[in-house]
């Protein structure tokens, strides 16, 4: 009876959909930005500020500018190349669109245009058009100003010239609102996460000013660093004591561009970012592993070969070398794989050896020539070893005695006892 009464559905191929343009962004923005919640609102501006980022990367842009509006929206404008604006050959209509309103669209799936960028699938900036109840871009290329605008990632016109400019003024200006329609209620733009994070890439993208407006609260930051990632570890460990000089390393290992700083300090803290293509890759990946390998290695060989662990003493474990250490590193690859869309994480196995080659050249050579600094880090090392193996022995002690007192003897093992009469 309960079978008969069971409702049938029936799947055929009228049940496969195709989701056509954009739509597919808007049904499951999961997939493009990680999902509809804070972080995947403040993703939206990441994605069009990265582009402009990738101009820098290629040469052709050294000022990038952030607006937040009153009513939530965000303005963004460089002074990079523009995007094309002339025909596309096979989709008939103008690149700007094509860019805009078509996934995997874009310039930078070969080295012809950019060498090196952080935008790989063509997806970042129509995925903003999709997820924005409107966007506005006005390019300024070739002595005019053209405009195009968007809601919900549909054009409401074809791309049109509103005027002229120099000849040598060029860029792009894209102003987007998001939908509230899609990301979950009472989100807003904040701050100082986007003032963390536009200091992280001017760090990282040395030479390019990174300006903040919020007009909503009448604040402003901008960035610029000519120290590069050197100066992003002296600012994160600005209010600690250190041990020594930073460290530096800079190689280009098959035709990939890799940076390093380190710095030990008196804290016990662990403070280390890693970067790809100058994307904070929070989730790290394989650049981050190979500079942890590194580090623990020549600390190793170091405190060996100057006898300042004895034959008997085991080797300092990663947790060891980690303690106290502020550290940056900055990959850049030409085709940088990534876990997913947000690039949380960076997949290239070949570069885990690359970083920990380059790195672990840097740093040996940097203990070499300066003993003092060497054995101060060792100093540093034992400390937490010691510290480390002490409470690994206490919890072992309390979890025997624990075991211990939760059994109960056999007779014949019992205790003895007396009774007198």
């Amino acid at each position: 009876m309960a079978d008969q009464d069971k409702i049938v559905h029936s799947y055929d191929a009228n049940d496969i959909q195709v989701l056509e343009g954009l739509e597919a962004v808007r049904r499951r923005p999961g997939m493009y930005v990680g999902g509809t919640d804070l972080k995947a609102l403040h993703h939206l501006v990441y994605e069009v500020v990265d582009n402009s980022i990738d101009e820098a990367l290629a040469g052709y842009c050294t000022e990038i500018s952030v607006t937040i509006h009153e009513d939530d929206s965000v303005t963004v404008t460089d002074n990079g190349r523009g995007i094309p604006v002339g025909i596309h050959p096979t989709m008939n209509r103008s690149a700007l669109e094509v860019v805009m309103t078509i996934l995997h669209a874009g310039g930078k799936f070969d080295s012809g245009s950019y060498k090196v960028s952080g935008g790989l699938h063509g997806v970042g900036v129509s995925a903003v058009n999709a997820l924005s109840e409107w966007c506005e871009v006005i390019v300024y290329r070739e002595g005019k100003i053209h405009k195009q605008r968007y809601e919900r990632g549909r054009p409401t016109g074809p791309v049109e010239v509103i005027g002229k400019c120099k000849e040598s003024k060029t860029g792009n200006k894209t102003t987007f609102r998001f939908d509230r329609t899609i990301f979950i209620e009472d989100v807003s733009f904040r701050f100082d996460t986007l003032s963390q994070r536009f200091r992280e890439m001017a760090f990282v993208t040395r030479k390019v000013k990174i300006s903040l407006v919020d007009e909503r609260q009448n604040r402003q930051m901008a960035f610029y660093f000519e120290g590069g990632i050197s100066s992003f570890v002296r600012y994160l460990n600005r209010n600690r004591k250190a041990l020594h000089p930073v460290v530096y390393a800079d190689s280009e290992l098959e035709s990939i561009g890799i940076e390093a700083s380190i710095q030990y300090t008196e804290s016990y803290s662990e403070s280390v970012y890693s970067f790809a293509n100058t994307i904070h890759t929070m989730d790290g990946g394989t650049h981050l592993t190979g500079l942890r390998a590194a580090i623990t290695r020549v600390i190793n060989d170091y405190a060996r070969r100057n006898s300042l662990l004895k034959d008997s003493d085991p080797n300092f474990s990663g947790e060891d070398t980690r303690e106290g250490l502020t550290a940056i590193v900055s990959v850049k690859h030409p085709d940088p794989q990534f876990e997913s869309q947000t690039k949380v994480k960076l997949m290239n196995p070949e570069v885990q050896t690359l970083v920990q080659q380059a790195v672990g050249e840097a740093f040996s050579t940097f203990l070499e020539e300066n003993p003092s600094a060497g054995k101060a880090i060792i100093k540093k090392c034992l400390t937490s070893f010691r510290a480390r193996d002490a409470a690994r022995k206490a919890r072992d002690l309390v979890i025997r005695k624990s075991a211990l007192e939760s059994l109960t003897l056999p007779g014949k093992l019992a205790d003895c006892s007396e009774l007198y009469p």
